[in-house]
């Protein structure tokens, strides 16, 4: 109805004497566009009232009070790819301290499952497990496991688990390098798993947290306060057909190896090859297998980490992009169910509505020319006393844009709203003046990015279907100071762009330059505003202020204060220690290395030509130093898989 009325009225702005080109083409945009803010707008209240009355769980998990008794073992798989490893190891003590306070870390073992190329990170992991191993906490439950070959990424790496171990388990939980949960919370979803055998998967609601720059403030601040209003609502209508996320999920093991193994698209990246976005198909395979998907947003105590900065974070969605995009070859899928396939369309979304918008804006420019420079018949062949004057309604304009505006906006308002109503958490972000003024900012922060993060995403719709593949690449999670030359470079184009369109719009009318103000400035000033959101100065100083606080700051829970505790240890600044000297430094965990090394290779397998030429490059070499000046990294990685390498490289001297 929303879409309807909201149609009703673009089409008297733009059509009110008879369709023109280009007011249908505005008219079509203008429709998916309501349509699709119309959706997230009803979501929102269904998770608003869900959020009043205490909803967001089912399955019978309960958000306080004693803890349930597990009978069932689950494995918890913490894929790492390239990731510093002390980091990765200070938030795993973390939750194993977090499991132990529940009396009953005894029901869950931890995989650390390894993609990782680099092969003085590789070591760095070794070392860093063995150290671990030694912990009470993580004796004998603690297993570590590298791959050699990267098969199908993340989803290969799960999947190679679910072969080889999956059947000893008969839950896995899900989590990524950056992941957090609180004990309490594993064990309540793990307790609902048994209690519900037709569960397939429990995804909890990720709160971002341990945002230091000014930009993963708002990342967190919108999380937190937004992200609930809108998990719940979509709780609310999907019921047991919902999605998964990939990380801080529960996943019974055998709902995933019946139903979850995922086929190589036809063709070659980035259409085909393997699907990335590999979460939103696992979770619909095994909803067509009959398992229930449930998402319980109001079960407190699962985080993870944003990326520092807009330049960061479109290389991840580069990537997110790419996956959501291969999701239109597997729409037609037999046998799934209309709500998975309504996942895979909002997935899909989120990234097309860009250029929707860009169009749409386009089109609005282009109506603006035509009537600057379009001299229309004001009489025409028949007689009439009044001529025909070039028409568009003022008033039915302003109703529109007012009325988009309010559908834009209202999820941030109800968000507001249902955060004063809880004495705790309006305390907890500072007070009612506090939140209002963090939402603002937040808000105005977010309008002057969206133009950019709306050609962000349309160049890299366009590079995917110029056949562009995003590669895997390593996330950065640490928030380093940004060259402005470095800043200037990528976003100077923006810039640019933005002044041409100023000085475009204001020669052709001052009533098309201030319809466009809101996009205009976030351009001209894209180089200051993505150093400004980049700054972790900026972003400390909004927090010393009171501004964009979140709950998880002014009364951290049990487990933030374990990670934190932990991290404070991690020496800074943090230095990759070159394989080669970490193995022959330690003969224990040189013993550790060897003991995971693949078999050897017999004749007739695949030759390893970095492996060879490693070794040859070896035998010429006299000292280690001679060694790692002619390695590469891939050699470097193949010798470290062979023991003739190994033995070669403990044999050399120094220099």
């Amino acid at each position: 109805m929303l879409t309807a009325y909201s149609v009703e009225k673009i089409n008297k702005v733009f059509n009110s004497l008879g369709l023109s080109t280009l007011g249908v083409i505005m008219l079509i945009l203008f429709t998916i566009l309501s349509f699709w803010i119309s959706l997230s707008f009803v979501s929102s209240l269904g998770g608003f009232v869900s959020l009043l009355r205490g909803g967001g769980l089912g399955l019978g998990i309960k958000r306080s009070g004693p803890l349930p008794t597990l009978h069932d073992r689950t494995a918890l798989l913490l894929p790492t790819y390239n990731e510093p490893p002390e980091r990765l190891m200070a938030n795993l003590r973390a939750m194993l301290h977090s499991l132990h306070e529940t009396g009953q870390a005894d029901a869950f073992d931890v995989f650390i499952l390894s993609d990782t190329t680099n092969p003085d990170i590789w070591v760095q992991e070794e070392q860093a497990f063995l150290t671990l191993s030694k912990n009470p906490l993580a004796k004998g439950r603690v297993f570590y496991r590298r791959r050699a070959h990267n098969i199908d990424r993340k989803a290969g790496n799960l999947g190679e688990w679910v072969r080889d171990y999956g059947a000893a388990y008969p839950h896995m939980l899900t989590l990524d390098a950056d992941s957090l949960m609180d004990g309490g919370v594993m064990v309540r979803m793990a307790a609902a798993m048994e209690q519900h055998p037709h569960v397939g998967l429990i995804q909890s609601l990720p709160a971002i947290v341990d945002g230091h720059t000014l930009f993963a403030r708002m990342q967190q601040f919108a999380g937190r306060i937004y992200g609930p209003l809108i998990a719940h609502g979509i709780a609310w209508w999907h019921g047991s057909e919902g999605n998964y996320w990939g990380h801080n999920a529960i996943i019974r093991t055998q709902a995933f190896a019946e139903q979850a193994g995922l086929p190589h698209l036809p063709g070659k990246p980035p259409f085909g090859g393997h699907i990335l976005s590999h979460d939103f198909i696992e979770a619909a395979l095994m909803r067509r297998g009959g398992w229930a998907i449930h998402m319980v947003p109001g079960l407190h105590g699962s985080y993870e980490e944003s990326p520092p900065s807009l330049t960061d974070i479109a290389i991840r969605d580069r990537r997110w992009c790419q996956g959501n995009l291969q999701h239109a070859r597997l729409l037609g899928t037999k046998g799934l169910h209309w709500i998975s396939r309504s996942h895979m369309l909002v997935g899909m979304g989120a990234y097309v509505m860009s250029p929707l918008w860009l169009l749409f804006l386009l089109c609005g420019i282009l109506i603006s020319l035509q009537a600057h420079f379009y001299h229309p018949e004001y009489f025409g062949t028949q007689r009439t006393l009044y001529p025909h004057w070039p028409h568009v309604d003022p008033i039915q304009a302003r109703t529109v844009f007012f009325g988009t505006m309010f559908i834009l906006l209202a999820p941030k308002l109800l968000a507001f709203i249902a955060s004063c109503a809880s004495p705790t958490e309006r305390r907890e972000c500072g007070g009612v003046l506090a939140l209002g003024c963090s939402v603002l900012l937040e808000t105005i922060l977010g309008a002057l990015i969206a133009p950019i993060a709306m050609l962000i995403q349309t160049s890299a719709i366009l590079s995917i279907l110029l056949g562009r593949d995003s590669g895997w690449s390593a996330q950065n999670r640490l928030d380093g100071r940004v060259p402005l030359a470095e800043i200037s470079r990528r976003y100077g184009i923006y810039t640019i762009l933005g002044v041409l369109l100023s000085a475009a719009a204001w020669s052709v009318s001052t009533a098309l330059f201030l319809w466009m103000i809101p996009v205009l400035i976030g351009l001209v000033l894209a180089i200051p505003l993505v150093a400004l959101t980049s700054s972790r100065s900026f972003g400390e100083s909004a927090r010393h202020t009171g501004l964009l606080l979140i709950p998880e700051e002014s009364a951290p829970p049990p487990i933030l204060s374990y990670a934190h505790d932990e991290q404070s240890r991690i020496p800074t600044p943090q230095k990759v220690t070159d394989a080669f000297h970490l193995l022959r430094s330690s003969t224990e965990l040189s013993a550790l290395h060897r003991a995971a090394l693949p078999p050897s290779r017999k004749a007739g397998d695949p030759i390893n030509i970095p492996q060879l030429t490693g070794l040859i490059k070896l035998r010429e070499s006299s000292s280690l130093e001679a060694a790692l000046a002619r390695l590469n990294p891939k050699e470097k990685a193949a010798l470290l898989t062979c023991n003739e390498g190994l033995s070669r490289l403990l044999r050399l001297p120094e220099t």
